[in-house]
């Protein structure tokens, strides 16, 4: 049985982004492995997301968006006492954006952290069977953040190696969501690393900021990191504008981006990144020479560019044939 289906784990929320003045605001759908979920689709790979909505309005149209886009939902999660989160994303005094925290809640919790494993379990001979057909495993570290989402986040994990799905981890550190939850706002800044770099041994892929890497790694060789981790897994490091840094099957290299500066929004490119490079590993049957990976993580920083070209981590997304066009520019 041919395993190309990528399932993605973790939030979905909305991203509530403030103008350039702060005052008025626009909704986007966002979470980065709802942004995955979604980039995969558009180009044309098959992708499963599981993670709990609030069954509220923003939920109701969630689930609307991924149908059309044809994401599945056999696993989705409906919560009807805790809501779909909304992120507050401002500008500092550069126009720069930053989380600057969540609209409040009504309840203890928001959706994103009740993601449930006893509900799960109820359907595990169905998930087994998606296992089957599935090639990697994506999610982040947000979902650590809850003792309720970690509890089904490790459940997942093990079903995966079960099953031999290679497991891929977006670093994604944001200390926000740990300081507003209510299960870890006491956690020091130590524990909360110490946790997330333990989480990371189940890696076979690791993608991380820069920053991210310096934080948690002291260093920003991909080579170097890999040989942190006990699995030794592939590496890849971004850095905004400049080059992605990459270990992959063996291999360093490092990989420019392109610019452009019709930039609008860089929200969600490194989501589309990710997906876009998934994609090529899938086509590709995982590259075993130093061109040939280059190329892929070239197809990877073309996703996250097109992305940056209007506003909304999925809205801008490129689908496969615009995506695959301006690669094909760049190589002719």
């Amino acid at each position: 049985m041919k395993q190309k289906k990528i399932i993605c784990i973790g939030e979905a929320l909305v991203d509530r982004i403030k103008n350039k003045s702060n005052q008025e605001f626009s909704d986007f759908f966002g979470g980065a492995p709802a942004n995955v979920a979604c980039a995969l689709k558009k180009l044309r790979v098959d992708s499963i997301f599981i993670g709990c909505l609030g069954r509220d309005d923003f939920g109701k149209k969630f689930v609307s968006m991924f149908n059309k886009l044809g994401v599945n939902l056999d696993f989705l999660q409906l919560d009807n006492y805790s809501p779909t989160r909304i992120v507050n994303v401002e500008r500092d005094e550069f126009g720069d954006r930053f989380f600057s925290g969540f609209e409040a809640k009504s309840h203890q919790i928001f959706a994103d952290e009740a993601l449930s494993k006893e509900l799960i379990k109820k359907e595990l001979p169905q998930l087994e069977q998606l296992f089957l057909e599935t090639r990697y495993l994506v999610t982040g570290t947000i979902i650590l953040s809850s003792p309720k989402s970690a509890e089904t986040i490790f459940f997942l994990l093990e079903l995966a190696n079960k099953f031999n799905v290679k497991i891929i981890i977006d670093l994604n550190w944001r200390e926000v969501f740990w300081d507003y939850s209510s299960f870890s706002s006491e956690t020091s800044k130590t524990e909360k690393v110490n946790l997330i770099k333990e989480f990371l041994t189940h890696a076979d892929m690791l993608k991380l900021a820069r920053e991210e890497a310096i934080l948690f790694f002291e260093n920003e060789d991909p080579l170097l990191i890999s040989k942190q981790i006990s699995k030794r897994p592939d590496v890849v490091i971004t850095d905004g504008g400049k080059p992605v840094k990459w270990y992959i099957n063996g291999l360093q290299g490092i990989t420019e981006i392109i610019h452009s500066e019709k930039i609008v929004d860089t929200t969600g490119a490194g989501d589309a990144f990710l997906a876009g490079l998934i994609s090529k590993l899938i086509s590709s049957r995982y590259p075993s020479d130093e061109l040939e990976i280059g190329d892929c993580v070239k197809f990877a920083t073309i996703c996250g560019l097109l992305t940056c070209l209007g506003e909304g981590a999925i809205n801008q997304q490129p689908d496969y044939e615009k995506a695959n066009k301006f690669f094909g520019s760049l190589i002719s």
